[in-house]
């Protein structure tokens, strides 16, 4: 199963007190791993790692270990099946609803015209289904690589983030190619940003990620991506141009502005109508808010590792069109979550 954690990173220092401001709520989830579809705490996810608003402001879940896409009715939190089945597959061909397979899927995003985008990780492909249900791959192949290509042609290395923009285009974090790519509505992909792995801000492959996670865009086409090995949250302009807004590259839950903060392996990542970013700090248990000055504060969440807490590994995360409303999913403890 994919997890955004190195084996290697150095042990994490000792928790410190954590203010938070959110109130926290469930919409789904029994907090077991399983499969069942149903209303609230009787829906049942495995391992879900990422989350998308539709124009409905109902949620849809990349319910990775049942290799799945779940919608949630938010109003009610009834959970049903939008797209794939249990067995975990590797299907190229066009397939609808529960028919459709995938593998391990990561990452999820909705366009305006209600197209639902797939990081289908362990396929190494981005996925597309339309308002039919009927799944087609846009891009990839099941073999990994890191070729720019059309279709099928290009080759992707564990996607695991999904984004796109008001023109159609579509953002994908390759997190073992360490790479932020791009794709258009007609397939063809390039590489945006990054080279191999390491920290360094910069210019289109000049500029260097460590397992970038997930990927937002916002309305003026500027991406952040969580830069889970490197404690990092990061921005991409339309041009290629990657800074770091927040986060300092070291383990740590500190609140403050820019490199001041810092967080523990973030996983997930959303953006707001008034551009703030919002972020799953997976191994610090938190829900983070950055401010477009790059404030970091602390919205839920305990602040150090607890398998007691609802947020367990908090993995993704969404906002609604009002910005109002953060939803969270936590990928250890099974739920899904809102935050006010």
């Amino acid at each position: 199963m994919f997890t955004a954690c190195k084996k290697n990173d150095s042990p994490a220092p000792a928790p410190t007190p954590v203010s938070t401001t959110g109130t926290v709520s469930a919409v789904a989830g029994s907090g077991v791993a399983g499969f069942a579809n149903g209303t609230a705490g009787a829906a049942v996810f495995s391992y879900p790692t990422a989350l998308a608003v539709d124009a409905s402001g109902n949620l849809l879940v990349a319910d990775q270990a049942n290799n799945q896409i779940r919608k949630i009715v938010t109003t009610s939190g009834a959970t049903t099946t939008f797209s794939g089945s249990v067995t975990q597959g590797s299907s190229n061909t066009s397939a609808v609803g529960t028919l459709a397979s995938y593998n391990n899927p990561a990452g999820v995003a909705v366009d305006a015209t209600g197209n639902v985008y797939v990081a289908d990780y362990g396929n190494n492909q981005i996925r597309k289904i339309i308002s039919t249900g009927a799944v087609s791959t846009l891009a990839g192949a099941t073999s990994s690589g890191k070729t720019d290509a059309t279709g099928t042609a290009a080759r992707f290395n564990g996607p695991s983030g999904v984004a796109v923009d008001a023109a159609g285009n579509v953002y994908v974090a390759d997190f073992n190619n360490n790479l932020i790519r791009k794709i258009t509505a007609a397939g063809v992909v390039t590489t945006l940003a990054g080279s191999s792995a390491g920290k360094a801000d910069g210019t289109g492959t000049s500029a260097q990620f460590n397992g970038p996670r997930s990927i937002a865009v916002d309305a003026a086409g500027n991406l952040y991506v969580a830069d889970a090995n490197n404690h990092a949250i990061r921005k991409v302009t339309a041009a290629g141009v990657v800074t770091t807004l927040a986060g300092s590259g070291s383990i740590g839950n500190a609140d403050g502005t820019g490199t001041a903060a810092s967080f523990y392996h973030p996983a997930g990542v959303a953006v707001d109508v008034n551009g703030n970013v919002y972020v799953a700090d997976t191994d610090n248990n938190l829900v983070r808010k950055i401010t477009p000055a790059g404030a970091v504060t602390s919205l839920a969440g305990s602040g150090y590792l607890s398998l007691i807490t609802p947020f367990n590994a908090p993995a993704g995360v969404a906002v609604d069109a009002t910005g109002t409303t953060v939803y969270v999913a936590c990928s250890l403890g099974n739920v899904i979550l809102k935050v006010k």
